[in-house]
């Protein structure tokens, strides 16, 4: 209840959120998570992916082919605007969704960095160079080669990205900003995960210094420390080079967007540690999180879908509990995160599971299975919350109809996500009594699967 002093304020605050919701743009999204054999209770390399956005997705293979000698491939922009043309090889590779017939497999988050580091004149995206790269890669490591020869030759046009790439053996974190306007290539750097660790990453850099010496566990590209020094935003005299300070300098608001949810994803992988909220809250000063960690105990494939199932349920930023969670405690906030009120500002929680993600993947790479059927993209639509993730052999030579059919402005049945995105909108409706329904279900499809 509000008196009437209180109603108009209540209906500002209403309204303020009503138009900054129309006018919000499409937020900076995506939550990944990676772990080497050793970390894995089957020994098999695990990459995760929720591609958050606003679109339908639909699952693609690109089929193994040769090429004839001077073959080029045209660049096309998603609004069909043609970027430029990359030469063919002899051969490229199976590729179902991110995962190639080698079981090489790629995932991304967009890390934004500084605005003035994107090469509007390059030719590739980071989008078409993932799918460039697992057509041309046999292995982790030749991917990450691979994927530092192609923005030499042909340009880099997106902002930051952070790519997780592994394969039966090796995991890799790979980090990538542009060199500007009119600028050559790209600054990268790559570095291979320990044994027995697991990574994550949401939307930051998180790379900060490392050893160019040591060639069996970095490459990176070169001038970049000579490149930052001249920006202003290195000094060679303070200390070693730091690609996270240089290029993803974070204010408070980004830290909470980002950090949280790698500061939740450690915390479930090694709960009997301290977990400091300092860095994710944005105190100034405070210990960044460490890159990797090693898990309490060996994870699961199912215990990577809990993982990638989070709303920080059981913390203080539990978005289901409290005056701001949503009727019937339905976690979901609507966009945007952040609005200004009498001159504060608000936000709510970044979580990794959100309404708006179009695909997910829990992919493993297994070393003791022949190619075709030792890698499989555990693939899931809409919200990670409420879907269900269904094995997809990295082998197989054509994709479910329901998976590849449909678009974000026409409600079918044929198509798989508006079905799962139906079920998560409805739940809304009465929260806490369907979401015990729907996970009934949703545990006993998984459990067949697996």
């Amino acid at each position: 209840p509000f008196t009437l002093r209180e109603r108009p304020a209540f209906m500002r605050l209403v309204l303020q959120l009503l138009l900054a919701a129309i006018l919000a743009a499409p937020a900076v999204a995506c939550t990944n998570f990676i772990a080497t054999p050793e970390a894995t209770a089957d020994g098999s390399v695990m990459v995760t992916y929720t591609c958050d956005g606003e679109f339908h997705p639909r699952l693609k293979r690109y089929p193994a082919a040769d090429h004839e000698p001077g073959a080029m491939e045209v660049i096309k922009h998603w609004d069909g605007r043609v970027m430029g043309e990359v030469a063919l090889p002899a051969h490229t590779y199976a590729v179902v969704n991110l995962m190639n017939e080698h079981q090489v497999t790629i995932a991304e988050t967009t890390t934004g960095g500084r605005e003035e580091l994107v090469n509007p004149d390059a030719v590739i995206h980071y989008w078409v160079l993932m799918r460039l790269v697992l057509q041309r890669a046999a292995t982790a490591r030749e991917a990450v080669v691979v994927m530092g020869d192609l923005v030499a030759e042909y340009g880099y046009r997106s902002s930051g990205e952070s790519f997780y790439i592994g394969d039966p053996e090796e995991a890799w974190v790979v980090e990538m900003v542009g060199p500007g306007p009119g600028g050559e290539g790209a600054h990268w750097v790559a570095l291979k995960v320990p044994p027995g660790h697991v990574v994550a990453h949401a939307n930051l850099g998180r790379i900060g210094t490392f050893d160019r010496g040591d060639t069996e566990n970095v490459i990176a590209s070169d001038g970049m420390e000579e490149f930052a020094a001249s920006k202003g935003w290195y000094d060679p005299d303070a200390g070693p080079f730091n690609w996270r300070e240089a290029f993803h300098p974070a204010d408070p608001q980004k830290l909470r967007y980002t950090e949280t949810r790698v500061w939740s994803l450690y915390r479930r992988c090694a709960p009997s540690r301290e977990w400091p909220m300092d860095h994710h809250r944005g105190v100034e000063g405070a210990e960044p999180l460490p890159l990797w960690i090693k898990p309490e105990k060996k994870l699961s494939v199912a215990d990577f879908f809990e993982l990638m199932r989070d709303h920080y349920e059981g913390t203080e930023f539990d978005m289901t509990e409290g005056v701001d969670a949503g009727p019937y405690g339905t976690p979901n906030r609507w966009r945007p995160m952040g609005w200004e009120l009498d001159g504060e500002q608000y936000t709510w929680e970044r979580p990794i599971s959100a309404q708006q993600t179009g695909f997910s993947m829990v992919c493993q790479s297994r070393d003791w299975l022949p190619d075709a059927v030792g890698g499989v993209s555990w693939y899931g639509l809409d919200d990670t919350w409420f879907t269900c993730w269904t094995p997809l052999y990295c082998g197989i030579d054509a994709v479910p109809v329901s998976y590849a059919t449909g678009g974000l402005g026409k409600f079918t049945w044929d198509s798989a996500w508006w079905v799962f995105n139906f079920v998560s909108n409805v739940a809304n409706l009465k929260y806490s009594y369907m979401i015990e329904d729907i996970q009934t279900v949703q545990a006993q499809l998984e459990g067949e699967a697996m």
